[in-house]
């Protein structure tokens, strides 16, 4: 089942001190780590040794996991692509894309720039954990300047080709809002069905089907905590012009109708 997150962003400080190597996993969402000290060793398509001041990016559907861990401290932090490319703010997904199009999945921040930078992690925390008006804006301005400070520290590097999974991936982000199938995704990217899924598959775990219900999932979510919305308008918002069967799928994917999904929202304490 899909993690419930309402907001478009969410933050959390961690500390590991050490950790056996797991499963490779991908997520809905784009993240980054930012290691504020001990050193790990990361894999994502290669292997990564991280340490204070390093921060990873990992792409929605990039499996990873950590080999490694020796009395990490770090802040993670998870954003739903879908709800900032619907939201206008697709320019801030493009650290991510770089590391899609084969740039280094870990990047360090200049000393003089760490404390700046976990700084706003701090106030993220804070934001979301006490939102007044005006939230949703404060933390895309949080979130604009963290990518500020990655991109600078990326500095400019030579990428890769095209690579069929990212490509799948990045179009479904952009367009899964439209009433898209998998036909629509293996068209623009002139492929079968069947062999697009298939590699999606494989490289992800997911099915590209299971993807753009994912990125719908998302920006529904978003709008049942953040607006006041009819359901059947919010279902026409994410791609079903059918409400019964957004309604459907949402209880299929959430164990829950979308009304009862946001009416048990607005019992929780802030």
């Amino acid at each position: 089942m899909a993690e419930l997150v309402a907001a478009p962003v969410f933050v959390s400080p961690e500390r590991v001190v050490s950790c056996a190597p797991a499963e490779p996993v991908s997520h809905e969402h784009v993240g980054l780590a930012y290691y504020t000290a001990g050193s790990a060793v990361f894999e994502q398509r290669a292997r990564w040794h991280v340490s204070a001041g390093d921060v990873v990016l990992v792409p929605a559907g990039e499996p990873h996991r950590v080999l490694e861990a020796k009395g990490c401290a770090y802040w993670g932090a998870g954003l739903c692509p879908v709800c900032f490319i619907a939201d206008g703010a697709e320019a801030l997904l493009e650290p991510f894309e770089r590391v899609r199009r084969g740039g280094a999945a870990v990047v360090t921040i200049p000393d003089v720039r760490r404390a700046f930078f976990e700084s706003l992690f701090v106030e993220l925390k804070r934001e979301i954990e006490s939102p007044g008006p005006g939230t949703l804006a404060v933390q895309k301005s949080l979130v604009t300047l963290m990518v500020a400070e990655v991109t600078r520290a990326a500095g400019d590097v030579a990428l890769d080709a095209d690579d069929l999974v990212s490509d799948a991936l990045r179009f479904i982000e952009r367009r899964c809002l439209e009433p898209i199938s998998l036909r629509d995704v293996a068209a623009a990217l002139h492929r079968s069905p069947a062999h697009l899924t298939t590699r999606v598959r494989q490289a992800t775990g997911r099915s590209v089907q299971a993807w753009i219900v994912a990125g719908r999932m998302s920006e529904a979510r978003r709008r049942l905590a953040h607006t006041d919305e009819r359901i059947d308008v919010i279902a026409e918002r994410v791609g079903y012009a059918d409400a019964t069967h957004f309604i459907r799928v949402f209880r299929r994917e959430h164990g829950m109708t979308p009304a009862a999904w946001r009416a048990r929202l607005t019992r929780r304490p802030s």
